[in-house]
């Protein structure tokens, strides 16, 4: 991956859906050396999918909380994670060193949803103690980091 890749990935970044002909504009390369770079991103991974960012509250998401949680013995760790994988409201899981296993950030439209995830986590085999947080604010939420130029 060169700084032109990185060009085209920052293009990307700000807005998925740029056609090759915009990226080619911003980044002064020809349409179809944009689009063969593409490919070549997709085809290795670099590129895993494109998506949308949705603004949660006008969905009526307007809680967001973070959940520290330990487990009883790494023995637990499968059945965990495939309880975290299964609800749509744990929107990322974090494995992490210190004094709980995992983090997990947790979209709802409620209080009373945060609490129905609260129970079914704290009904997991294993988890021996969670500790929860309001997000009061979030004051920056981005996706990935590029490597510098």
């Amino acid at each position: 991956m060169d700084k032109i890749d990185i060009k085209i990935l920052s293009c990307l970044k700000k807005n998925a859906r740029l056609t090759a002909s915009a990226i080619s504009d911003e980044i002064n390369l020809s349409v179809s050396a944009v689009i063969e770079r593409i490919k070549k991103l997709e085809a290795s991974g670099v590129i895993k999918g494109y998506t949308i960012e949705l603004d949660q509250e006008k969905l009526g998401n307007n809680v967001v909380a973070l959940m520290e949680v330990s487990l009883e013995h790494p023995d637990y760790n499968k059945e965990f994670i495939e309880m975290v994988e299964k609800n749509q409201h744990i929107v990322a899981c974090f494995y992490q060193t210190g004094v709980y296993d995992f983090v997990l950030q947790i979209i709802t439209d409620s209080k009373e949803g945060l609490e129905e995830v609260y129970k079914e986590i704290k009904c997991c085999k294993g988890v021996s103690k969670t500790e929860t947080h309001f997000v009061l604010k979030t004051i920056k939420d981005v996706f990935c980091v590029l490597p510098e130029e």
